[in-house]
């Protein structure tokens, strides 16, 4: 009988050491309940009960996805990853559809071949600044 309470006080001792250490390195943003220190404290003066709170309410659960909460999730399960995914590919869209419409503008603006940008074909293109060819140009001489 000696033995058994012996064996029962040591596994009692290796728990609680257990469950301080798994306390004290947890991550503190998924501790839940209490703060880390009065985890610790609890599961110290309470042994085995205070071991088993700590293992049942203290530690944060494993999502139903099998992510930790506040961890790194897959990028097809984050919602806001996905999200962002359709904004960049409408995004994209709108993008392609500008440069589309104005490379069109631009085609539109290219003269056309044989049309001098607005002469005909037997026409020649004039400077507009360039005086007639019947007038005279300075110190009386003819143009031309």
């Amino acid at each position: 009988m000696a033995r058994l309470l012996f064996g029962l006080g040591v596994a009692a001792v290796i728990f609680t050491i257990y469950a301080v250490a798994d306390c004290a390195f947890f991550d503190r943003t998924r501790i839940r309940g209490l703060r880390r220190g009065w985890w610790i404290v609890v599961i110290l003066f309470v042994p085995i009960i205070g071991g088993v709170l700590w293992f049942l309410i203290g530690r944060g659960r494993i999502d139903r996805i099998g992510a930790r909460r506040g961890g790194t999730v897959a990028p097809d399960d984050d919602a806001e990853f996905l999200r962002q995914l359709r904004e960049d590919a409408a995004q994209n869209e709108r993008i392609r559809r500008m440069e589309q419409e104005l490379a069109e503008l631009d085609a539109d603006d290219q003269p056309r071949f044989g049309d001098a940008a607005g002469t005909s074909k037997g026409e020649e293109r004039k400077r507009p600044d360039a005086p007639d060819a019947g007038e005279t140009g300075p110190a009386g001489r003819p143009n031309g």
